[in-house]
């Protein structure tokens, strides 16, 4: 990876789980958690978005919107979604564009697991390259916490 803490997030536009463009523009103003993820409906990558969904009030009550990035196709999050009820927005990368600006490491074409948070004029605040599935949700809301 070759963005580290204080850079500013390289610009984007992805395609959302409900078909809507999403783009860096529209996170800024507030703190946003970006976690890229190998693929929908997998073991770890279930458990990661699970123990987010399971604390999204907690992030709602800090103001922090969370965004889950693969790059499976938006057909592929709407599933997953759907299945788990995630109330969160998954983003499709599906012709890797942002992985590839970001030179996230590829695990048999898919992203690996890394989380970015954003402060509100879109600079990295925090990487967290190496990512527990199941505490990682804990762990992002005790940083948030301290940093506020």
């Amino acid at each position: 990876m070759d963005i580290k803490e204080g850079q500013s997030f390289p610009d984007f536009t992805l395609k959302s789980d409900s078909g809507e463009e999403v783009s860096l523009s529209d996170l800024k103003g507030k703190t946003s958690i970006i976690y890229f993820y190998p693929k929908d409906d997998t073991p770890g990558c279930t458990k990661e978005a699970c123990s987010f969904r399971d604390n999204i009030n907690s992030f709602q009550s800090i103001g922090v919107p969370v965004f889950g990035v693969s790059v499976d196709s938006v057909e592929s999050h709407k599933k997953f979604k759907e299945k788990y009820s995630l109330p969160f927005t998954l983003l499709s990368d599906s012709d890797k564009k942002l992985v590839t600006k970001l030179k996230i490491k590829s695990l048999i074409g898919f992203a690996s697991r890394v989380t970015f948070i954003l402060d509100k004029d879109g600079k990295v605040l925090k990487i967290y390259p190496k990512v527990s599935p199941d505490k990682h949700a804990e762990e992002i809301l005790a940083f948030l916490r301290e940093n506020k």
